[in-house]
């Protein structure tokens, strides 16, 4: 649409010094006489555009314009406080507050309703979680190597990288870098580093590629699980793989069915269930999950 594109070309000429006719075209995919009609369209609505021609020219906005919020709407202000919020709930500084007090400021009026939507991106683990996100993003910023002790289920180590990104994802925290001793991009749950520390060395930016956060690839399935639950643990299966993963069977069991990531992840989430649950398919993850239960209780089993 026109209106989403005008919105977008000013929205790069706030935040890029010059930009070029060629290059937005390229970015919207749309002709370049397009681009002008667009520039055209801004000037007439009062944005103070110039072009200049020839080496060196392009397409910029005078120095000191501050865009006019009305150009937002109420339900956009609201939008953007609920964002804001959001990551309020993990900033260990004041940062994200102040800049929805400034918002706030003499727009009582303008931003008219109740909030709809609050969001807690902390969780469990604010205390923790705030300081880390803290170091990680001034490691960003100055691009200093992060140094962190790293818990995973091959062991602990020592990890360096040249942090990238912070992101959340299955409800949890990430940070996207260059790991420096396996000389590849990784990503790192936050809830499973300890002793953060960003180091006075400094990295040169490199070429990042953006984490295939995809369900598919972190999640590839290869396990076709089938097991009895009780009644009572519906909710649960529609919590986690929605209404259409079971059907009621005669005695009034639930005979579940799905792809999963792993053998090992597949155990351990029907371990969850104790008593409740009843592994059919593969035969190897019934046995394994026996052989853990005899296990268990021998841990129980008085001498």
């Amino acid at each position: 649409m026109k209106i989403d594109r005008l919105m977008g070309i000013l929205s790069i000429l706030l935040q890029e010094e010059k930009t070029t006719a060629p290059e937005l075209a390229k970015r919207f995919e749309v002709s370049r006489r397009t681009i002008n009609r667009d520039i055209e369209a801004l000037c007439k609505a009062g944005i103070p555009i110039r072009t200049a021609q020839g080496t060196g020219g392009g397409i910029s906005i005078m120095d000191g314009y501050r865009i006019d919020r009305t150009i937002l709407t109420s339900k956009d202000m609201r939008m953007i406080l609920a964002g804001l919020r959001s990551l309020d709930s993990v900033s260990g500084s004041r940062y994200y507050g102040q800049l929805m007090e400034k918002l706030q400021t003499g727009s009582s009026q303008f931003i008219s309703g109740r909030d709809s939507i609050l969001i807690d991106l902390s969780s469990w683990y604010k205390g923790s979680l705030a300081p880390k996100i803290e170091v990680i993003q001034n490691a960003i910023e100055n691009r200093n190597i992060l140094n962190f002790d790293y818990f995973a289920p091959s062991g602990e180590s020592g990890r360096s990288i040249e942090p990238y990104y912070i992101v959340f994802k299955w409800s949890s925290w990430y940070v996207w870098g260059w790991c420096t001793s396996r000389k590849a991009f990784r990503l790192f749950k936050l809830n499973r580093m300890d002793k953060m520390v960003a180091s006075d060395k400094t990295f040169e930016c490199r070429k990042v590629p953006m984490p295939d956060l995809s369900n598919e690839k972190l999640f590839p399935g290869g396990i076709r699980a089938k097991a009895l639950f009780t009644p009572d643990m519906k909710w649960r299966l529609v919590e986690e793989f929605g209404p259409d993963c079971f059907t009621e069977t005669e005695d009034g069991r639930l005979l579940f069915t799905a792809d999963y990531t792993g053998e090992e992840n597949l155990i351990t989430w029907i371990l969850t269930f104790g008593e409740k649950a009843e592994v059919l398919e593969p035969p190897e993850v019934r046995g394994a999950i026996k052989r853990i239960a005899e296990e268990t209780i021998k841990n129980y089993t008085e001498d």
